[in-house]
């Protein structure tokens, strides 16, 4: 059977999806490894083992399906960080989409007379994920390991040249960089100039279907993959998502709860929203994907777990067992709000200095209304962005979902009821590597779109009007004027943490 594999080099794991000529999944390999923080807000991750993942996940596939896929496409989390010498080796670690060390440069930038330009010029939220932040931070940081960047390339950049030698980035992850200019398809210069750089420190950019072939004997023994597999260099994670759950049409919006979560929503243009600061992203020549991310996803119920219940999160019955509690709490969790913002938070905040909050607590709220106002945080903040989306002219009819939150049918009802809209559920798989296996199978097979792969029923989660009004009409107000109301003590408590008054 003739198959193409997707892979998704995520902050968590690297997974890769075998996709036969139908579209249908066939076979997941996955393999994860840990991240670190050496300091506090700090996020790294090793080159090399993420490298030694990826490979992992294609001879495993190869062994599995007993032989190679007719071509291998890639999706990469966005806003990785790695400067390289000259023979391409990390002179750091990895530094992740999640870290914050230069979030007070980011914050300067946006403040800026230069700020709302770099914006609408690169497409990407002026914060501390972007690379265009972490190069400022570290010339004024780290100037003896700065003036020895020999490049400046993403872990799909580093991956990419493990296998052929070259720097080529691919215009959706460089979309993602704030260094790029999004309609030019060229490195930005004012960009450029705000970090001190010229373009040379930078990988060429590529169009998202652009492919090289393993085609010497010596790059197969080095990687153990069969030569003259082609390799469709593919897009970002958001991007592949929208592919991987049919959301690349007008008012269809895709929806990813994973450890951090997003939604987004293609248009032939960017749409641009600088109090918001919702991105847009290439996904091909004629889409952009416009949308939202925040950081406290499935991360956020795994601490409530853990941290907060002593639950063991390793075992998945844990799950079920907890999350079946929400049954027996009506909508609103009685008055119990949770804001998730334990990691800080992007869209629409783009705010590093606000903290989680429980609000309302009474003497008759028990587990279950806090297990499910746990839920209804993450699902809010979300909304939020659905919200500011709609504002800005890109209306949502529909929300395709994926991630690990779709096992729970209580989450997805639960994510219904507060959006007011049908919720789709296309692939349970992981859609960031069916989209990259998809948008293979459309270079390869010339197919004029994506709907040939669409299966032929879709599971639909229909809203409750009366559970969708109580969230439309009291939570969500609350929720939002609690965020605005507190960011400001939030700022007070996080100057008191760093200045060690607490």
């Amino acid at each position: 059977m003739h198959y193409i594999l997707g892979i998704d080099i995520g902050t968590g794991s690297t997974k890769a999806v075998a996709v036969d000529y139908n579209g249908k999944a066939i076979h997941t390999e996955q393999v994860a490894y840990p991240t670190l923080s050496p300091q506090p807000g700090y996020s790294e991750q090793a080159p090399e083992i993420i490298w030694q993942a990826f490979l992992k996940c294609i001879l495993r596939s190869i062994e599995a399906l007993q032989h190679a896929p007719q071509g291998i496409s890639l999706s990469s989390a966005m806003h990785s960080f790695i400067p390289v010498d000259a023979n391409g080796r990390p002179l750091m670690n990895m530094i992740t989409w999640a870290d914050n060390r230069s979030a007070a440069i980011a914050d300067r930038i946006k403040n800026s007379s230069t700020g709302e330009s770099i914006y609408r010029q690169t497409g990407t939220p002026v914060h501390a994920m972007s690379p265009l932040c972490k190069i400022i931070w570290l010339r004024e940081n780290e100037a003896d390991l700065y003036a020895s960047v020999y490049k400046y390339i993403s872990i799909k950049e580093y991956i990419w040249f493990r296998l052929f030698g070259v720097y080529e980035i691919d215009h959706s992850i460089a979309s993602a960089t704030g260094l790029f200019d999004i309609e030019k398809l060229q490195w930005n210069e004012p960009s450029l100039q705000l970090c001190g750089i010229s373009p040379d420190k930078l990988s060429v950019p590529v169009s998202t279907t652009f492919q090289r072939n393993i085609l010497t004997e010596l790059a197969a023994t080095t990687t153990g993959i069969p030569a003259g597999i082609p390799f469709i260099v593919g897009a970002s994670d958001g991007c592949c998502a929208n592919v991987g759950s049919f959301a690349v049409g007008p008012g269809i919006a895709a929806l990813t709860i994973g450890t951090s979560g997003a939604i987004r929503v293609a248009n032939t243009t960017p749409t641009f929203n600088f109090g918001a600061m919702t991105f847009n992203y290439k996904l091909d020549e004629t889409t952009f994907i416009s949308g939202g991310p925040i950081n406290n996803g499935g991360v956020a119920l795994r601490w409530y777990l853990s941290s907060f219940l002593k639950k063991d999160i390793a075992d998945a019955a844990i799950y079920d067992e907890v999350l079946g509690e929400i049954d027996t709490v009506e909508a609103g969790s009685d008055g119990l709000i949770f804001l998730p913002y334990i990691l800080g938070e992007r869209a629409p905040l783009w705010n590093s200095e606000t903290c989680g909050v429980f609000f309302g607590i009474t003497a008759r709220h028990t587990q279950a209304y806090f297990t499910r106002a746990v839920l209804e945080g993450i699902c809010l903040s979300l909304y939020h962005i659905s919200q500011c989306l709609e504002e800005s002219g890109l209306p949502i009819q529909q929300v395709n979902v994926s991630g690990g939150f779709v096992h729970s049918e209580r989450w997805v009802q639960l994510l219904a009821d507060i959006f007011g809209k049908p919720i789709g559920l296309v692939n349970t798989d992981d859609a960031s590597a069916i989209g990259a296996a998809y948008m293979a199978l459309k270079k390869i097979n010339s197919l004029a779109d994506y709907s040939s792969l669409k299966p032929d029923s879709v599971r639909i989660f229909t809203p409750n009007s009366a559970n969708h009004n109580v969230y439309r009409e009291s939570v969500f107000p609350l929720f939002r004027n609690l965020t605005n109301t507190l960011l400001l003590n939030m700022r007070v408590l996080s100057d008191m943490k760093a200045s060690a008054v607490i």
